[in-house]
């Protein structure tokens, strides 16, 4: 077994700050505030028994429609469950959203949706707008409550390069939408993270088109990486503004060398984002 890289303290000082909240203001309002925390921790556990129960009730029923469409309809099932959830918190009072360009994602088809990642929710409020999703999605979640759900429907980073390139492929020319973070971690509250070329290598793959998107609104604080398990905006409630932007034409690139053409679709990626997040924002990502 590898053992892992002891930080330096130099890096867990740069850590530190980039996930810091001491900017954040005093909390006011401390029952509204213990409300929100125990409707966050309600919405987590309402989340992990609603993947349970579609993996022990539903799917047995859907796999006997036949294997073939058994993905797409579990697909559409869990959208439709996650556009409840996201609707009901709404009306909780814990969260409001705003899908700006909406139509694009309900008219995708064969699609790779890549977006920044500030909280750890933002794929619920995708998939909930996507009715076939595909994902690709952390190994770890086949070993949680979500095993059900993620190991028959989502490709797992855990795959080698070639055969997660085979498997996005297959999914994309199947219908499927893939939705992919490109930073590969939710960004830090402070900074940037790199964004990484497995999206572009994927559309080139499979010969895609991409849709950027830009997850803006208030703070994720509470939601964010590092951040305390009982945490939230200490003003406020959570606000998820959602700019759906224009596809990027993979055709453009075919016939770039393979790396390059790769790097150019990142960094227009990026760009396309982060223009999006300076304009609606004034933030950087």
């Amino acid at each position: 077994m590898k053992s892992k890289k002891k930080m330096s303290q130099e890096e867990i000082d740069e850590l530190k700050k980039r996930y810091s909240h001491d900017d954040l203001p005093p909390v006011k309002n401390w029952p509204l505030y213990i409300y929100y925390n125990l409707l966050r921790i309600f919405s987590f556990v309402l989340v992990g028994t609603g993947a349970i129960l579609i993996a022990l009730l539903v799917e047995p029923i859907l796999i006997l429609g036949g294997k073939k469409k058994f993905k797409t309809r579990s697909r559409k099932v869990i959208s439709a469950t996650f556009n409840f959830f996201i609707n009901l918190v709404s009306i909780l009072g814990g969260s409001k959203y705003k899908f700006h360009g909406k139509e694009k994602l309900l008219d995708a088809k064969g699609k790779i949706i890549v977006a920044n990642h500030p909280s750890y929710i933002d794929v619920v409020y995708l998939i909930a707008c996507i009715k076939n999703a595909d994902c690709i999605i952390r190994g770890t979640l086949a070993k949680s409550v979500f095993a059900g759900v993620a190991r028959p429907l989502y490709i797992m980073n855990t795959v080698g390069n070639q055969e997660m390139l085979d498997l996005s492929k297959k999914s994309l020319e199947e219908g499927a939408n893939i939705i992919i973070f490109p930073e590969g971690t939710r960004t830090p509250r402070h900074g940037t993270n790199q964004f990484k070329r497995g999206a572009a290598r994927i559309a080139l793959n499979a010969n895609c088109s991409i849709i950027p998107v830009y997850i803006g609104g208030s703070d994720k604080y509470g939601l964010g990486k590092h951040d305390p398990a009982f945490s939230y905006l200490h003003e406020g409630h959570y606000v998820f503004d959602i700019h759906v932007l224009d596809e990027i034409k993979i055709e453009e690139y075919k016939d770039m060398e393979a790396q390059i053409a790769a790097r150019r679709i990142t960094e227009r990626i990026h760009k396309e984002i982060a223009d999006t997040a300076m304009a609606v924002d004034g933030r950087i990502v």
